[in-house]
């Protein structure tokens, strides 16, 4: 019994140690099989943490337009929309009821200056010469107060020192729109006058020049007004210039359209210049000029026009006489 135990013993031992070995040659089989690799790291973290603020604020969230905006608000109620308005901070839209205005100069001429009929060419010895001059005196005591207004804002302000410096005004605009420096207008003429003298040389070559004066520049009305509150005046004088102009202008094609660079012209004009008195960087600008009805009507401008090209005309019919010799000839061969 003791050797069938030890024999036992013995055959366990030995089928142990079997085990154990033929586990090992195949541990080394599968170790010889695998291929060589290294251990990849497969952690989002980056391996230095020190710098992980910083590396955060490098990274910018762009909200991308969406340019399906438009469509998609048409389909869309009045409350939806206004909860999208204010999800984005915008407030509603409201209707523009308002109107742009420009308080830099006034919008017309008040009181306008009435000339007298057949000014320039009446005698001042004359009868009509005589009624002429008594009505503008009539007419001078407002103006005197108009004066007075318009030197409590400057007092260096004379009339026969203005007429001087209105007809170099004058000048110098009427120079400036012959060059057409923009920026040199704005200065010596109003926002009203402005689009109208600029309106009218588009696209053409002006030449103007200031021969002489054939009488002395004089002032004839003076007016002032205010404008929205007491304080804000504006003035406005008219002077009376008799001059000697050249005109000439010329279209894009170098047409002469309207005067001559020859022919000298005597010039009548009742000019308005206004100042923004309450402005205490006002000047004396160009404003507007008054036509009276009694003045002749101005030469028509002559224009160019491009010709349509006309059709070629059509051949003209056979006469009539070939047509009826035409059956005869057909009788006669046929016979």
């Amino acid at each position: 019994m003791s050797a069938v135990l030890k024999t036992a013993v013995a055959v366990g031992a030995i089928s142990r140690v079997c085990r154990l070995a033929g586990a090992q040659s195949s541990s080394q089989l599968l170790v010889t099989q695998l291929p060589d690799c290294h251990h990849k790291r497969t952690m989002s973290k980056h391996w230095n943490p020190k710098f992980r603020m910083l590396r955060g604020k490098k990274i910018i969230k762009v909200e991308l337009p969406n340019f399906n905006e438009d469509k998609e608000a048409a389909d869309l109620t009045p409350n939806e929309m206004r909860a999208k308005l204010k999800e984005k901070g915008i407030l509603p839209p409201r209707p523009w009821q308002e109107r742009p205005i420009n308080i830099s100069c006034t919008g017309g001429v008040f009181e306008e200056y009435v000339p007298p009929e057949g000014d320039g060419k009446v005698s001042i010895v004359s009868k009509t010469g005589a009624k002429q001059r008594v009505e503008l005196l009539e007419k001078k005591a407002k103006s005197m107060m108009a004066v007075r207004k318009i030197r409590t804002f400057d007092e260096d302000f004379d009339v026969s020192d203005f007429a001087e410096d209105a007809l170099n005004i004058y000048q110098e605009a009427h120079q400036a729109l012959a060059r057409l420096d923009k920026a040199a207008l704005h200065k010596h003429v109003t926002e009203l006058a402005y689009p109208k003298m600029i309106q009218s040389v588009r696209s053409k070559t002006v030449h103007w020049q200031l021969l002489k004066s054939l009488e002395p520049a004089r002032v004839v009305h003076v007016r002032h007004t205010n404008v929205i509150s007491k304080d804000n005046v504006y003035a406005q004088v008219t002077v009376r210039l008799h001059t000697q102009q050249l005109l000439a202008i010329y279209d894009r094609f170098g047409r002469l359209m309207y005067g001559s660079e020859v022919v000298a012209k005597d010039v009548l004009e009742y000019v308005v210049f206004e100042k923004h008195l309450a402005d205490e960087y006002g000047r004396w600008r160009v404003h507007s000029k008054i036509v009276p009805d009694w003045m002749p009507a101005r030469e028509p401008v002559g224009r160019t026009w491009r010709v349509e090209p006309t059709p070629p005309a059509p051949p003209p019919p056979p006469p009539p006489a070939a047509a009826a010799d035409a059956p005869a000839e057909e009788a006669a061969v046929a016979s």
